[in-house]
């Protein structure tokens, strides 16, 4: 693995890893930060200047580290192992020179880890520095710690360019970006299809609960929960109490927040994330209205929605076309954020909910606006290379 700290390396490590064992291909991660904080407990690792180049003494204990899990891959692949994966950044180009030293009788594959969505790679640090590491300094210390220890890997990162064999992708998109591969791979294809695949072992999309728009059928705005849509979303944080969810992605409507809000409450350690991406469409100026008045009041715009109710936008709003690219940056975001955790939750909107599920039915887009998408069930889908499961449950 190549790149700078926050950019998916352990994501891509893991999942391949899971890959080569779902196909009896012994794998094992040799992951450099793992040995860093088990044997260098008396040093100050939260300090970006134990990742200063200039440090001498740290720049040696880092070299040891990598040394180590070079041997201890090599080890492996001697015995019982087929695929060594060494998680680390190995952004020098002395690193890798290191890495092809001590490898050389076995062939290479550096797989460099690309993300630059800001707003994605702060939440990313925001969740690495709750780790025990960082549990002496107050949570805007350690994101200052780890932003200047990013920086200073980025004083040597040179890109991936003259290896023999590479392949560097955008993790958030999951695209391959450049390759080059001059060995042959026996499992080289499988490698590749992981990497631009998303991987949904869980995933739970519910709608947010009843507020006083939907009893009025009213759409768009900002509404709050009803007493009833507060019982439903009450049930839903029970209903889930025993399931592990790290994050519920939502969107920054209040609706969605107050029926996440039970869900978090009965978790040990969850955090809501509210993305733009999920609010709900757009209805520009029929924000508010119920469908009997736009009818009635706007009947040019009832009839030329109803006619193609994916393709036309509201006058000043969206359209479910409209919506389909950022609904799908959304989708990327949450993955990326929770890569690590087998489930993930979405609670977000109707139309919204109805462009997520198109995103894994593939549904011809005339259709999409007419997905079920009710308040009392939710979606469970599981979408792997494997294993494709979609189904409508009950919390009640």
């Amino acid at each position: 693995m190549v790149g700078l700290p926050s950019q998916g390396k352990s994501t891509i490590a893991c999942r391949l890893k899971d890959i080569f064992k779902k196909n009896q291909i012994p794998a094992r991660i040799f992951n450099n930060g793992n040995l860093r904080r088990q044997y260098a407990f008396k040093q100050d690792t939260w300090s970006a200047e134990f990742y200063n180049p200039d440090n001498a003494p740290s720049v040696a204990m880092r070299k040891r580290f990598a040394l180590i899990n070079i041997r201890m891959a090599k080890n492996y692949l001697k015995n019982k192992g087929h695929v060594a994966i060494l998680d680390a950044t190995n952004v020098s180009e002395e690193r890798r020179g290191t890495i092809e030293y001590h490898l050389d009788d076995h062939p290479i594959l550096y797989i460099e880890c690309v993300n630059n969505d800001e707003e994605i790679v702060d939440l990313s640090i925001s969740h690495k520095v709750r780790s025990t590491e960082f549990f002496s300094l107050s949570r805007e210390d350690a994101i200052k710690e780890f932003k200047k220890r990013i920086e200073f890997y980025r004083m040597i990162y040179v890109p991936l360019k003259d290896e023999r064999n590479y392949i560097r992708m955008d993790t958030l998109h999951n695209k391959i970006l450049t390759e080059q591969l001059v060995d042959q791979f026996p499992h080289y294809s499988r490698i590749r299809d992981c990497l631009v695949t998303d991987v949904v072992k869980s995933l739970f999309l519910i709608r947010h609960t009843e507020t006083h728009y939907n009893v009025d059928d009213r759409i768009g705005g900002d509404p709050m929960l009803t007493e009833k849509g507060l019982e439903q979303s009450s049930a839903l944080g029970s209903f889930f109490r025993k399931k592990k969810i790290s994050y519920i992605f939502t969107s920054e409507k209040i609706r969605t927040i107050q029926t996440a809000e039970p869900i978090r409450s009965l978790q040990a350690d969850c955090t809501i994330v509210p993305l733009k991406e999920f609010n709900e469409i757009n209805s520009g100026i029929c924000e508010g209205l119920s469908y009997d008045e736009i009818q009635r009041n706007m009947p040019r715009v009832y009839t030329e929605r109803k006619a193609d109710k994916y393709n036309y936008v509201y006058p000043e709003g969206e359209s479910y076309y409209s919506m389909k690219e950022r609904t799908k940056i959304g989708i990327k975001k949450a993955f990326y954020l929770n890569r690590k955790a087998d489930n993930i939750m979405i609670v977000g909107h109707r139309a919204v909910n109805r462009m997520i599920l198109s995103h894994f039915l593939y549904r011809r887009e005339e259709d999409v606006p007419y997905i079920y998408i009710p308040q009392d069930k939710f979606y469970h889908i599981v979408a792997t290379q494997d294993r494709k499961v979609f189904e409508l449950k009950k919390y009640v």
